[in-house]
């Protein structure tokens, strides 16, 4: 499966008063699109949106776990260092799912209510694996093997030309084995086989076998 991402640029902030008085900051926007090809000449249909959505929130948002960081990750697993907010709601809208993130008072969450006070732009971006498959109109489908890591990342630039950040993580392969996501060496590991000779061969295969069960 590759790491898709697809950033939105127009959220809005919302401050609201807790019951202790305190304040807590909101970023609240459209975070996935359906059922349209977007500017990454991708296309999401609402049912594979619909079901992953589903499982996301059931899983992560309903149990306080469903997290995003600050910046263009190019892993499908979070770190926890850079978490700076917790997504709370995501409402299926239309042909979108509007969602609702609570900034934390985590070092990273204190770096985007900077941003925000000194009226930097900020977007979400979602990011997900998943498998694409091009249409004959010339565009990529997403399938339903789709699986969200985070509804929404906060970056900073979200106008930015993303090409080069999308080309990095997108040309890695990612497979989901116990419950982990690794990073999937087929390529390398198919041509490290084919240079090796009759008699090394065993022992090369056992190798990277060993190589590949480490990384779990």
């Amino acid at each position: 499966m590759k790491l898709i991402t697809e950033t939105i640029d127009d959220v809005k902030y919302l401050t609201e008063a807790s019951e202790n008085g305190s304040k807590k900051l909101f970023i609240e926007g459209t975070f996935l699109v359906g059922d349209s090809v977007n500017k990454n000449n991708r296309m999401y249909k609402m049912d594979t949106l619909r079901n992953e959505v589903a499982r996301y929130k059931k899983e992560y948002i309903d149990t306080n776990r469903a997290l995003g960081e600050l910046g263009h990750p190019d892993t499908p697993t979070i770190n926890l260092e850079r978490v700076s907010h917790k997504i709370v709601s995501l409402v299926e809208n239309g042909k979108s799912f509007l969602g609702k993130a609570l900034i934390l008072e985590t070092p990273y969450g204190q770096i985007v209510k900077n941003f925000i006070d000194n009226n930097i732009q900020v977007g979400v971006s979602s990011r997900a694996l998943g498998s694409l498959v091009q249409t004959k109109e010339g565009y990529n489908l997403v399938q339903d093997d789709l699986r969200l890591a985070t509804a929404a990342d906060i970056v900073a630039d979200p106008s930015a030309p993303g090409a080069f950040v999308n080309g990095i993580m997108e040309n890695k392969e990612w497979m989901l084995v116990d419950g982990k996501f690794i990073e999937a060496d087929h390529n390398r590991y198919k041509k490290t086989i084919q240079r090796a000779s009759t008699a090394q061969l065993e022992e090369t295969a056992l190798r990277l076998f060993e190589n590949y069960l480490r990384k779990l």
